[in-house]
């Protein structure tokens, strides 16, 4: 038998949840973000199908969206349903016989399985998950993760879809760089610059031109990316976060040093809150600002020794903001803290996000 790398994904997950919970809305466009107040400065965490038609997606500020569908259904996130839902997937497919299951978010999962049919094991888990949750998901089947995850996009929704090294450059070849997961609009904008724009000229990019733009690690790792190849290795280790973080969007601007100072306060308590439930006190202070209207900054600063006061933690953050020396208005500020690592070692790696590099 064959090893497989199977990645499930939910469809319109949140959105989903939600229909769930109120079948009228089965059919009408949906929109979870925030309080659920359009008006309000939040942004969309997920979209159903019907709402996508407008245009509307993910990280899109839901005024954005109201506007781009005035009649959508606008409702507020509720992250212990979501998690509740999340764990029902996540049994589900930890009970197939023989599955390696490697949680990558509410969502979505890589499964490992060693068979000669692996659509038959897809249409099993399609149907185990929507037995035991009502719920919809896609498969798409690699010999690789990066294969395995891309597949998914060409399933969805509700089906399944196989993508392997033979018929990677068939399907991908002629593909945009930032199809590739991984690969955001940013990276996409610097392989364009050095005239790399499809998978497939990524896939036959120079090492060295790239380790020289993108350093001798994420440069190779970006021309094995366009080949499709990757780790096979489905880890069912479960996660150790390596920080806890928390963000605000103001619903009214942040105009004087005080009302920072008060916000970063108030973030850095239920930052030191996260983390005192890790046992692991905080090593090195992140900060995020987004600056009027939406020019975004992150500084960060190792701290001299580990703590687990909000002081030293709001205290770090208000040093970074200061040397910013920006005085144009606030309308978001974030606050993370970077843990001590666990004992035995760092914490262990995951598999990259789509978004950025590894």
């Amino acid at each position: 038998m064959s090893r497989w790398v199977l990645h499930v994904d939910m469809d319109q997950f949140i959105a989903a949840v939600e229909v769930l919970r109120r079948p009228e809305l089965a059919g009408l466009p949906v929109v979870v973000g925030g309080r659920g107040d359009p008006t309000e400065r939040a942004v969309v965490s997920t979209a159903s199908y019907e709402a996508r038609v407008f245009g509307v997606r993910s990280g899109m500020p839901l005024r954005t969206a109201l506007k781009r569908c005035p009649d959508a259904v606008f409702l507020p996130v509720d992250h212990p349903v979501y998690e509740a839902a999340s764990a029902g997937v996540m049994g589900t497919l930890r009970a197939v016989p023989g599955a390696v299951v490697e949680v990558l978010g509410w969502d979505e999962a890589f499964v490992g399985i060693e068979t000669d049919d692996p659509e038959a094991v897809a249409h099993r888990i399609q149907a185990d998950v929507l037995a035991a949750t009502a719920l919809h998901c896609s498969v798409g089947i690699g010999d690789t993760k990066v294969r395995a995850k891309i597949a998914t996009e060409f399933g969805k929704p509700r089906g399944t879809f196989r993508l392997t090294r033979a018929t990677w450059f068939d399907v991908m070849g002629a593909e945009p760089t930032h199809a590739l997961w991984g690969v955001g609009s940013r990276i996409s904008q610097r392989l364009a610059a050095l005239g790399i724009e499809t998978v497939s000229q990524l896939a036959q990019a120079d090492d060295a031109v790239l380790a020289a733009e993108f350093g001798p690690q994420s440069g190779p790792w970006l021309r094995d990316l366009g080949r499709g190849e990757g780790s096979s290795d489905v880890d069912d280790t479960p996660w150790v976060p390596r920080a806890h973080g928390r963000e605000t969007t103001y619903q009214r601007d942040l105009v004087s040093l005080p009302e920072v100072e008060e916000a970063l306060r108030s973030l850095a308590e239920r930052v030191v809150d996260d983390i005192r439930a890790e046992g692991r006190p905080c090593a090195r202070v992140h900060l995020k600002v987004r600056f009027v209207p939406f020019f975004t900054v992150n500084r960060s600063r190792k701290l001299r020794e580990p703590t687990w006061s909000p002081d030293v933690v709001a205290g770090t953050a208000l040093d970074l903001f200061r040397a910013l020396d920006d005085e144009r208005p606030v309308r978001l500020l974030g606050v993370r803290a970077e843990m001590v690592p666990p004992e035995g070692g760092d914490a262990p790696p995951r598999t990259h996000g789509r978004r950025g590099m590894p």
